[in-house]
């Protein structure tokens, strides 16, 4: 017998959620079969099963959160699972069994002893809807579900319910029956009848949440804006386009045009390319570029490592790659490990115009929109439709200068607007 542990997955991750079993009690399973999927704050990870034998028991349930190293199953060496024969034997003895004989019907039976209230209430507790993690929960603070009141309106019971009972003091049902009906309606979930559906969130929402709001509370963010002409870009994947997916197998995109551009502005303006440490500033000599993707479990940020160092080809490839594997799930920490500069484009959404939030603990992010045609003046006389795009960046007020900030920006936009020179700049 062998136990099933969470592996070690880096530094940075301490635990995650088991979001899947693929395999059952009794189940048989050889090596490298995967048994469950282990959903962290980075990456979704499956683990699988290190020898042959049948899987005894699992001891942790989907969506409760396991750490690093934690037994969640028990795995016997060598066996298989039992066969159908086996498993059906026992219930055709119970079906041949001889049934109970008839008992008198009984007067109206006094009120239960104590011993028959808690083995009833256990009952009733059994058939409560809650989550794995609220049943632990409850198992580890000693709360009886039956006493915990959930906010849901279809009556299942989350882990911050059983929370929320451990804290609240229980009131005498005489203080109940006191309180006002207004405040007793209150609690009632509002338009019971009305169709909700509640969601718990995922480990990597929660965690993108936290990144956000911590961005918020920690850096003094501000965001300036410009406006890109896209005319000579647009003008250069035009005549080069073919070629260029003819000769790279790629294609040439708008992304390594912005990461040729960005890493222009940095080798200008490196305290865009810095982070805060304690009283110190961490001046980055290396130019690894986040790049924002949007996965079905949530925004994700893999990097282009040493943007500076490849071509046109080279960026266009490694973000083709990386955006495959955000959207499969197959993401390693280390493609989303470090990163210098973050960029984002809503622009594929239609947006456009935005103020990004800082990926920290960078210190700047390029905001990029949607190409729209707009009238443009050419001089005192004359106007043009030109494709334009309005750029954001955001940046982290504690260490960059506004004026650099709306600097590093027009230089961007100036590399961007002759795309040459990102040749001789990016």
């Amino acid at each position: 017998m062998s136990e099933i542990k969470i592996p070690e997955m880096g530094e940075s991750i301490t635990e995650g959620t088991i979001s899947k079993w693929y395999k059952s009690e009794g189940d048989s399973v050889s090596l490298g079969d995967i048994l469950l999927e282990l959903e962290t704050d980075k990456v979704n990870l499956e683990v699988t099963a290190e020898q042959d034998g049948v899987l005894e028991k699992i001891v942790r349930q989907e969506g409760e959160t396991v750490r690093i190293g934690e037994a969640v199953g028990t795995l016997s060496e060598g066996g298989s699972a039992p066969s159908a024969a086996n498993t059906a034997a026992p219930a055709n003895e119970e079906k041949n069994a001889p049934a109970p004989e008839a008992q008198p019907s009984q007067p109206s039976s006094p009120a239960p002893a104590p011993a028959q209230a808690s083995s009833e209430k256990q009952a009733d507790a059994s058939q409560l809807t809650a989550s794995p993690a609220a049943r632990k929960l409850a198992r580890e603070k000693g709360i009886d579900l039956q006493d915990v009141r959930g906010v849901d309106p279809y009556g299942r019971v989350y882990g911050q319910d059983v929370e929320a009972a451990g804290k609240a003091p229980a009131a005498p049902a005489s203080q109940a029956a006191e309180r006002p009906a207004a405040v007793q309606k209150a609690e009632q979930p509002q338009d019971p009848g009305k169709p909700v559906e509640r969601k718990r969130m995922s480990r990597r929402r929660q965690t993108i949440a936290n990144r956000l709001v911590e961005a918020q509370h920690t850096a003094a963010m501000l965001t300036t804006f410009n406006e890109v002409d896209m005319t000579a870009i647009l003008d250069v994947r035009k005549r080069r386009k073919a070629k260029f997916q003819e000769k790279h197998d790629v294609g040439l995109g708008f992304m390594s045009f912005f990461t040729k551009a960005v890493v222009g502005a940095l080798k200008a303006f490196p305290l865009l390319n810095a982070e805060i440490d304690g009283e110190d500033i961490i001046v980055k000599q290396f130019y690894d570029i986040g790049i924002a993707v949007s996965a079905k479990e949530g925004l994700v940020v893999p990097v282009v490592r040493d943007a500076d160092r490849l071509s046109f080809a080279g960026i266009e490839r490694t973000i083709g790659e990386l955006a495959g594997k955000a959207r499969e799930n197959k993401l390693a920490l280390s493609d989303l490990q470090g990163g210098s500069f973050t960029i984002t484009n809503g622009g594929v959404f239609g947006s456009l115009l935005s103020t990004p939030i800082l990926n920290t603990p960078q210190v700047g992010i390029l905001g990029m929109h949607k190409i729209q045609l707009r009238p443009v003046a050419i001089d005192a006389e004359r106007s043009e439709n030109r494709p334009m795009m309005y750029i954001a960046l955001s940046y982290d007020h504690r260490i960059v200068d506004g004026s650099e900030a709306v600097r590093f920006l027009v230089t961007v936009k100036d590399l961007l607007e002759d795309p040459e020179s990102l040749l001789l700049e990016g």
